[in-house]
């Protein structure tokens, strides 16, 4: 039995008080939502049975994700597993594996072995990098069974979700082609899919055959998380007839999905105006139903190679404040190079800092108490009381550590001018 199955019976599982306890709310307020499929818990309960099941959706927290994995010109496996560290200990709720170069295989299951985390991947990478490298064909003799052969593989090693690309069909792609976009398609999934109908004259398999995709996921309890192949890639592209179609038809899928007693998760979002993320919100929430958004971003002008991490963090924050769910970080190399571990560590601050503004603004409980803790922290000047509150301990200790210490406790920006120790005598006279 899946927990949406469980859910809909009125059963409260042990993944469900688990997560409650990590949620700070109720067993039913958790069972509920996954009845009514605004929450998803995040667990391969067939594989990974180290990992920690993860609920996303309303009424939570607002998650994290970030992205690791190789390519073909880097191949080092101890550095993504360094990154997946990295990730966890900054705050990462979740982790996708993307790795396209080198021994995919066991970069895979190191990570998986890693961490505890969430894990997320997408499998069709797999089925194209295994037609390509192990077979020495071209991507479009990609078949069917690769694709669900690389599925399988992928639930079978532990991941907890998996993105697949299923509302990228042969309609929307002329809806793209009729509207014209200056980027057309930037998701690696999406472009990989439509090559492949283009030369075979085909649909979708992945759209055609969605109930085997069904059958398959449900066996490990994984959630689906229905992949935005035409998301915008730049601000023009931004909410046009192709990005809204796939979300049409996702909204259909997802329907067909819970009936089958799979969970679902949406991803979006991409590259939007500021003024276009709340729409880009309703629209999602709306046409799929309520189910949790997954959202990359969103990034809201498209001049700031090498400081994405702050576009990201600045529509991450809007978009969450208006309903997303999860946030996909981005890195200052997005656009530019592969991320190193550095790189790792300021995607995720920069979206954990988006997703604890909107938690605020969705009046979580606990959220705005941590920012009213490090206000008495700092009016004491109780520095250790700020270091435990901090995002980001390790970055503040670095930076009062690197400082002339001064004399009268306070930081080096005002010293003897220090605004609360005036304010201390004032209020005492």
């Amino acid at each position: 039995m899946t927990q949406l199955e469980a859910a809909r019976k009125g059963i409260i599982t042990d993944k469900m008080k688990t997560a409650a306890t990590a949620e700070g709310v109720t067993p039913e307020f958790i069972r509920d939502g996954i009845a009514k499929g605004t929450i998803i818990i995040s667990h391969n309960d067939k594989t990974h049975q180290h990992g920690i099941p993860l609920a996303v959706g309303t009424g939570l927290r607002t998650k994290v994700n970030a992205n690791i994995g190789t390519s073909a010109d880097d191949t080092d496996i101890t550095k993504e597993l360094e990154k997946a560290r990295v990730a966890v200990k900054h705050g990462a709720d979740a982790i996708m594996d993307l790795s396209t170069g080198g021994p995919v295989d066991e970069i895979r299951r190191a990570i998986v072995a890693e961490t505890t985390a969430c894990i997320g991947s997408v499998p069709l990478y797999q089925a194209a990098t295994d037609t390509v490298r192990v077979k020495k064909k071209a991507l479009v003799d990609m078949t069917a069974d690769d694709i669900f052969k690389g599925i399988i593989k992928h639930l079978d090693d532990g991941v907890d979700f998996i993105t697949v690309h299923c509302g990228v069909t042969r309609s929307t792609v002329e809806r793209m082609k009729n509207e014209g976009r200056i980027m057309d398609v930037v998701s690696r999934g999406g472009s990989f899919t439509i090559e492949w109908m283009s030369y075979n004259n085909k649909e979708n398999p992945l759209y055609e055959n969605f109930d085997r995709l069904l059958e398959i996921t449900k066996e490990y309890d994984a959630t689906l998380s229905l992949g935005d192949g035409f998301r915008p890639g730049c601000l023009a592209d931004a909410t046009d007839r192709a990005q809204i179609h796939e979300l049409i038809i996702l909204g259909e899928l997802t329907q067909r999905a819970w009936d089958a007693g799979v969970q679902v998760m949406i991803e979006g979002p991409g590259h939007v105006p500021l003024n276009q993320i709340q729409t880009n919100i309703q629209l999602q929430k709306r046409l799929c139903h309520g189910a949790p958004f997954y959202v990359l971003g969103p990034l809201v002008t498209d001049i700031a190679p090498g400081y994405d991490h702050i576009t990201c963090a600045i529509g991450g924050a809007i978009a969450g404040a208006a309903g997303a769910d999860f946030l996909c970080y981005v890195t200052p190399s997005e656009h530019l190079a592969l991320p190193e571990i550095e790189d790792v560590r300021n995607g995720v601050i920069a979206s954990r800092i988006a997703a604890h503004a909107a938690d605020i603004c969705k009046g979580l409980p606990g959220a705005i108490e941590k920012d009213n803790a490090m206000a008495r922290a700092r009016k004491k000047l109780d520095w250790e009381g700020q270091f435990a509150l901090a995002l980001d301990p390790d970055r503040a200790r670095e930076y009062r550590a690197n400082s002339p210490v001064s004399e009268h406790g306070a930081c080096t920006m005002c010293g003897e001018f220090c605004a609360y120790k005036v304010m201390d005598e004032a209020m005492k006279r």
